[in-house]
Protein backbone atom coordinates (compact mmCIF):
# COMPACT_ATOMS: atom_id res chain seq x y z
CA UNK A 1 0.00 0.00 0.00
CA UNK A 2 1.11 3.40 -1.25
CA UNK A 3 1.75 5.79 1.89
CA UNK A 4 2.33 8.84 -0.02
CA UNK A 5 -1.29 8.97 -1.63
CA UNK A 6 -2.14 12.68 -2.25
CA UNK A 7 -5.44 13.60 -2.43
CA UNK A 8 -4.31 17.61 -1.86
CA UNK A 9 -4.99 19.58 0.91
CA UNK A 10 -7.86 22.19 -0.07
CA UNK A 11 -5.97 25.45 0.79
CA UNK A 12 -7.41 27.25 -2.19
CA UNK A 13 -10.58 26.29 -1.56
CA UNK A 14 -10.64 28.40 1.23
CA UNK A 15 -7.90 31.10 0.11
CA UNK A 16 -10.74 31.72 -2.96
CA UNK A 17 -13.73 31.72 -0.23
CA UNK A 18 -11.94 34.23 1.98
CA UNK A 19 -10.63 36.71 -1.11
CA UNK A 20 -14.80 36.46 -2.20
CA UNK A 21 -15.88 37.66 1.07
CA UNK A 22 -13.24 40.65 0.98
CA UNK A 23 -14.57 41.37 -2.93
CA UNK A 24 -18.23 41.57 -1.57
CA UNK A 25 -17.02 43.51 1.10
CA UNK A 26 -19.50 41.26 3.31
CA UNK A 27 -20.51 42.54 6.88
CA UNK A 28 -20.87 39.18 8.08
CA UNK A 29 -17.78 38.11 10.39
CA UNK A 30 -16.68 34.13 9.78
CA UNK A 31 -17.20 31.90 12.04
CA UNK A 32 -14.72 30.39 14.45
CA UNK A 33 -13.98 27.10 12.90
CA UNK A 34 -13.51 29.31 9.39
CA UNK A 35 -11.21 31.05 11.07
CA UNK A 36 -9.78 28.30 12.80
CA UNK A 37 -8.96 26.73 8.92
CA UNK A 38 -8.05 29.45 7.95
CA UNK A 39 -5.14 29.47 10.18
CA UNK A 40 -4.66 25.49 10.01
CA UNK A 41 -4.08 26.34 5.72
CA UNK A 42 -1.27 28.86 7.19
CA UNK A 43 0.63 27.00 8.40
CA UNK A 44 0.37 24.01 6.31
CA UNK A 45 1.77 26.44 3.86
CA UNK A 46 4.28 27.57 6.06
CA UNK A 47 5.55 24.06 6.75
CA UNK A 48 4.35 24.07 10.36
CA UNK A 49 3.03 20.43 10.04
CA UNK A 50 2.31 19.58 13.65
CA UNK A 51 0.48 22.74 14.50
CA UNK A 52 -1.75 22.65 10.75
CA UNK A 53 -3.04 19.02 11.73
CA UNK A 54 -4.02 19.64 15.24
CA UNK A 55 -5.97 23.04 14.26
CA UNK A 56 -7.68 20.77 11.42
CA UNK A 57 -8.71 18.07 13.84
CA UNK A 58 -10.84 20.75 16.29
CA UNK A 59 -12.19 22.68 13.38
CA UNK A 60 -12.90 18.92 12.07
CA UNK A 61 -14.63 18.65 15.18
CA UNK A 62 -16.57 21.35 15.29
CA UNK A 63 -18.15 20.62 11.67
CA UNK A 64 -16.02 22.75 9.36
CA UNK A 65 -15.80 20.33 6.21
CA UNK A 66 -13.12 21.75 4.49
CA UNK A 67 -11.07 21.04 8.15
CA UNK A 68 -12.16 17.10 7.77
CA UNK A 69 -10.98 17.33 4.08
CA UNK A 70 -7.42 18.52 5.14
CA UNK A 71 -7.13 16.67 8.42
CA UNK A 72 -8.23 13.23 6.54
CA UNK A 73 -5.75 14.03 4.01
CA UNK A 74 -3.08 14.55 6.51
CA UNK A 75 -3.98 11.43 8.56
CA UNK A 76 -3.93 8.77 5.30
CA UNK A 77 -0.63 10.74 4.14
CA UNK A 78 1.07 10.48 7.60
CA UNK A 79 1.59 14.63 7.60
CA UNK A 80 2.07 16.12 10.85
CA UNK A 81 2.04 12.83 12.64
CA UNK A 82 2.21 9.44 12.11
CA UNK A 83 -0.40 7.99 9.12
CA UNK A 84 -3.73 6.75 10.10
CA UNK A 85 -5.76 4.81 7.56
CA UNK A 86 -9.10 4.34 9.08
CA UNK A 87 -9.20 7.65 11.08
CA UNK A 88 -8.44 9.35 7.46
CA UNK A 89 -11.06 7.55 6.22
CA UNK A 90 -13.41 7.86 8.58
CA UNK A 91 -13.18 12.24 8.08
CA UNK A 92 -13.18 12.23 4.29
CA UNK A 93 -16.20 10.08 4.37
CA UNK A 94 -17.45 12.82 6.41
CA UNK A 95 -16.57 15.55 4.37
CA UNK A 96 -17.88 13.71 1.24
CA UNK A 97 -21.29 13.29 3.04
CA UNK A 98 -21.44 16.99 3.97
CA UNK A 99 -21.30 17.47 0.03
CA UNK A 100 -18.53 18.90 -0.58
CA UNK A 101 -17.68 17.97 -4.15
CA UNK A 102 -13.80 17.56 -3.90
CA UNK A 103 -13.82 15.32 -1.05
CA UNK A 104 -16.96 12.91 -2.88
CA UNK A 105 -13.99 13.00 -5.69
CA UNK A 106 -11.05 11.92 -3.68
CA UNK A 107 -13.52 9.28 -2.00
CA UNK A 108 -14.56 7.85 -5.43
CA UNK A 109 -10.63 7.88 -6.68
CA UNK A 110 -9.92 6.10 -3.73
CA UNK A 111 -12.68 3.57 -4.81
CA UNK A 112 -11.57 3.57 -8.40
CA UNK A 113 -7.77 3.11 -7.55
CA UNK A 114 -8.27 0.48 -5.08
CA UNK A 115 -6.18 3.13 -2.42
CA UNK A 116 -6.96 1.98 0.89
CA UNK A 117 -9.97 0.07 -0.17
CA UNK A 118 -11.30 -2.97 -2.10
CA UNK A 119 -11.20 -1.80 -5.42
CA UNK A 120 -15.00 -0.94 -6.03
CA UNK A 121 -16.11 0.82 -9.33
CA UNK A 122 -19.08 1.15 -8.72
CA UNK A 123 -18.38 2.57 -5.63
CA UNK A 124 -16.18 4.87 -7.10
CA UNK A 125 -19.08 5.90 -9.72
CA UNK A 126 -21.63 6.36 -6.76
CA UNK A 127 -19.32 9.52 -5.85
CA UNK A 128 -17.90 10.76 -9.37
CA UNK A 129 -21.84 11.40 -9.99
CA UNK A 130 -22.01 12.80 -7.18
CA UNK A 131 -19.08 15.45 -7.19
CA UNK A 132 -20.15 15.94 -11.06
CA UNK A 133 -23.38 16.44 -10.70
CA UNK A 134 -21.81 20.03 -8.59
CA UNK A 135 -19.85 20.56 -11.50
CA UNK A 136 -16.39 19.35 -10.52
CA UNK A 137 -14.47 18.92 -13.12
CA UNK A 138 -12.22 16.30 -12.73
CA UNK A 139 -15.21 13.96 -11.45
CA UNK A 140 -16.84 15.02 -14.48
CA UNK A 141 -13.77 13.62 -16.41
CA UNK A 142 -13.20 10.54 -14.52
CA UNK A 143 -17.34 9.82 -14.40
CA UNK A 144 -16.87 10.04 -18.86
CA UNK A 145 -13.94 7.59 -18.51
CA UNK A 146 -16.18 4.88 -16.61
CA UNK A 147 -18.82 5.21 -19.00
CA UNK A 148 -16.47 5.11 -22.12
CA UNK A 149 -14.72 2.07 -20.22
CA UNK A 150 -17.97 0.25 -18.57
CA UNK A 151 -16.23 0.51 -15.67
CA UNK A 152 -18.44 0.59 -12.41
CA UNK A 153 -21.79 1.36 -14.72
CA UNK A 154 -22.81 0.12 -18.22
CA UNK A 155 -20.93 1.48 -21.16
CA UNK A 156 -22.95 4.33 -22.62
CA UNK A 157 -20.86 6.38 -25.53
CA UNK A 158 -23.72 8.61 -25.19
CA UNK A 159 -23.11 9.96 -21.72
CA UNK A 160 -19.34 9.76 -22.09
CA UNK A 161 -19.60 12.49 -24.45
CA UNK A 162 -21.89 14.44 -22.33
CA UNK A 163 -19.65 14.23 -19.43
CA UNK A 164 -16.46 15.22 -21.67
CA UNK A 165 -18.12 17.91 -22.86
CA UNK A 166 -18.34 18.91 -19.41
CA UNK A 167 -15.48 18.69 -18.32
CA UNK A 168 -13.81 20.50 -21.62
CA UNK A 169 -16.60 23.47 -20.77
CA UNK A 170 -14.76 23.49 -17.56
CA UNK A 171 -11.47 23.76 -19.17
CA UNK A 172 -10.16 20.23 -19.01
CA UNK A 173 -7.43 19.59 -21.54
CA UNK A 174 -7.89 15.97 -21.58
CA UNK A 175 -11.80 16.19 -22.17
CA UNK A 176 -11.27 18.77 -24.77
CA UNK A 177 -8.94 16.46 -26.79
CA UNK A 178 -11.78 13.86 -26.56
CA UNK A 179 -15.01 16.02 -27.41
CA UNK A 180 -13.15 17.13 -30.18
CA UNK A 181 -12.55 13.65 -31.77
CA UNK A 182 -16.24 12.66 -30.89
CA UNK A 183 -17.52 16.11 -33.04
CA UNK A 184 -14.83 14.77 -35.60
CA UNK A 185 -15.99 11.57 -36.21
CA UNK A 186 -19.63 11.84 -35.35
CA UNK A 187 -21.95 9.42 -33.76
CA UNK A 188 -23.14 8.04 -30.23
CA UNK A 189 -25.44 10.71 -30.95
CA UNK A 190 -23.20 13.35 -31.86
CA UNK A 191 -23.91 15.12 -35.05
CA UNK A 192 -20.26 15.40 -37.10
CA UNK A 193 -19.03 18.75 -37.14
CA UNK A 194 -15.28 19.65 -38.14
CA UNK A 195 -15.35 23.26 -37.12
CA UNK A 196 -16.27 22.46 -33.55
CA UNK A 197 -14.19 19.78 -33.44
CA UNK A 198 -10.98 22.23 -34.43
CA UNK A 199 -12.10 24.68 -31.55
CA UNK A 200 -11.82 21.76 -29.18
CA UNK A 201 -8.63 20.83 -30.58
CA UNK A 202 -7.44 24.49 -30.51
CA UNK A 203 -8.39 25.05 -26.70
CA UNK A 204 -6.59 21.81 -26.06
CA UNK A 205 -3.46 22.66 -28.09
CA UNK A 206 -3.83 25.96 -25.83
CA UNK A 207 -2.83 24.29 -23.10
CA UNK A 208 -0.01 22.17 -24.57
CA UNK A 209 -1.21 19.14 -25.54
CA UNK A 210 1.18 18.50 -28.71
CA UNK A 211 -1.30 15.73 -30.43
CA UNK A 212 -4.41 18.09 -29.91
CA UNK A 213 -2.31 20.91 -31.85
CA UNK A 214 -1.55 18.48 -34.67
CA UNK A 215 -5.23 17.60 -34.79
CA UNK A 216 -5.85 21.29 -35.34
CA UNK A 217 -3.69 21.45 -37.93
CA UNK A 218 -5.06 18.81 -39.69
CA UNK A 219 -8.73 20.06 -39.19
CA UNK A 220 -7.10 23.34 -40.58
CA UNK A 221 -5.97 22.14 -43.45
CA UNK A 222 -9.06 19.98 -44.31
CA UNK A 223 -11.48 23.09 -43.83
CA UNK A 224 -9.49 25.04 -46.39
CA UNK A 225 -9.58 22.75 -48.84
CA UNK A 226 -13.77 22.56 -48.22
CA UNK A 227 -14.00 26.08 -48.91
CA UNK A 228 -15.77 27.45 -52.38
CA UNK A 229 -12.58 28.41 -54.56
Amino acid sequence: MNTAWRGGIAAACLMFGVAFAANAQSQTMPKPTDLATQNAVADYNAGNLVSARSQFRRAAQKGSRLAEFNYAMMLLNGEGGPANVPEGKKWLRSAADANMSHAQFVYGKMYDDGQFVDKDPAEAHRWFLRAASQGHVQAELALANQFLDGRGTTRDNEQAFNWYKKAAEGGDMTAQYVAGSFYERGGDGVERNLNVARAYYAAAAAQGDPAAKLKYLQLSAELEKQKPQ
